[in-house]
């Protein structure tokens, strides 16, 4: 895992499936809900045109890809933040993840970073979860914790649960 801290403090860049911003249960909102624009934003994924700040935050090597290991080759893997001044998140359902993935070729060079934890998701509202997977709102909780930043961790683990009562409350009358 990468455990060294970056310089300065990350911006989040949230390549966001078009059907995600239409849910409710949508984890990546609340991350830039409780960062602020200065620190996080969504980015619609688009197949064709990609963003291109984002693309050029890429071609900087000044970015990380928050990805599963498992999923890549080992020497993808960083093992520091040291000159990283961004990290980009897939949000979507899984399998929305692995389908950008698949067809961003600008994404396949990048370094990967992976959350690795014992903790188990407590995002429970979507079916098909992955055994070890994190949403997007707990990946960003976690790079921030490995940065040091607490009270941002705080402030998107607080916007986090909030999400969760709402979204159980509309569940279970």
């Amino acid at each position: 895992m990468c455990r060294s801290l970056a310089e300065e403090p990350l911006k989040f860049h949230l390549l966001t499936h078009k059907k995600e911003f239409k849910r409710p249960s949508n984890t990546g909102a609340v991350v830039v809900q409780a960062l602020g624009s200065a620190d996080a934003r969504q980015v619609l994924w688009e197949r064709v045109s990609p963003d291109q700040e984002l693309l050029s935050h890429i071609a900087s090597g000044k970015a990380l890809l928050v990805y599963p290991e498992f999923l890549v080759s080992e020497e993808r893997i960083c093992h520091n933040f040291k000159g990283i001044e961004h990290m980009i998140l897939l949000d979507g359902t899984w399998q929305e993840a692995r389908k950008m993935y698949n067809r961003s070729p600008y994404l396949k060079n990048m370094k990967i970073f992976s959350i690795r934890s014992d903790k188990k998701s407590e995002y429970n509202i979507r079916r098909n979860q992955k055994d070890g997977g994190f949403c997007t709102a707990e990946c960003v909780i976690e790079v921030l914790k490995i940065q040091g930043e607490v009270v941002k961790a705080a402030s998107v683990t607080s916007a986090f649960k909030d999400l969760m009562n709402r979204m159980v409350s509309r569940v279970i009358p």
